[in-house]
């Protein structure tokens, strides 16, 4: 693993539809350099080569710049191409999954809780890596997204030890309510990976960071 514990700052997550396929860690680098701290590389429609294929691309470009990469839903691709860590849905959060994959696998595992501080703790007691919060905003990319309250990273950050990280519909003008509120990073697709200049889309969310120490 590239750092102990998840790095604090923008977390981008990939979405083929904004990225064109040739260019895809071309595109992906130019948010690393402008300050992504964390990359997920989410993809439900391609087969199992193309994925691993991207996926290994992706993992090399993490390393050279000492990014973790999260793969989505995918465990078996995780560990196929020696990512750092994998995000997972509420219901593949098992004990038996998250501990074998932390123990066993050296796995990260990240865990969506939606708008659920309680499945945040239990993930915890699971040794879960950071928990996710949100849709906090309406998302163009999740537009039917379970919405979550602004209140919730607070009472998150009373009561949880590990990473927070909120997503949904994040602009570069309604961050900086999510990190004052508790937010240790955040989750953006649209807003960096749907705009024309990426490097200058992520530094926009990236320098947020910088002043809120």
């Amino acid at each position: 693993m590239t750092t102990m514990t998840l790095p604090r700052g923008l977390y981008v997550i990939t979405d083929n539809q904004l990225i064109p396929e040739d260019k895809f860690v071309a595109t992906v680098e130019q948010a690393i350099l402008g300050g992504a701290r964390v990359v997920q590389y989410r993809d439900k429609s391609h087969s199992r080569t193309f994925r691993y294929r991207q996926a290994h691309e992706l993992h090399q470009l993490c390393q050279h710049y000492h990014v973790p990469l999260i793969i989505n839903d995918d465990t078996e691709l995780a560990v196929q191409v020696n990512a750092e860590g994998v995000h997972l849905g509420k219901s593949d959060m098992s004990h038996e999954t998250i501990s074998h994959l932390i123990k066993e696998e050296q796995l990260w595992v990240g865990v969506s809780c939606y708008n659920q501080v309680a499945l945040a703790q239990h993930a915890m007691t699971q040794e879960a890596t950071y928990v996710a919060f949100g849709s906090f905003f309406a998302s163009p990319t999740k537009p039917h997204a379970i919405s979550a309250p602004l209140e919730i990273l607070q009472q998150a950050r009373q009561s949880l030890t590990c990473p927070i990280v909120a997503i949904g519909g994040i602009t570069p003008e309604n961050a900086n309510l999510l990190i004052a509120l508790g937010a240790d990073n955040l989750a953006v697709i649209h807003g960096v990976f749907g705009q024309t200049d990426v490097r200058t889309a992520a530094a926009n969310y990236a320098r947020l960071f910088e002043s809120s120490f």
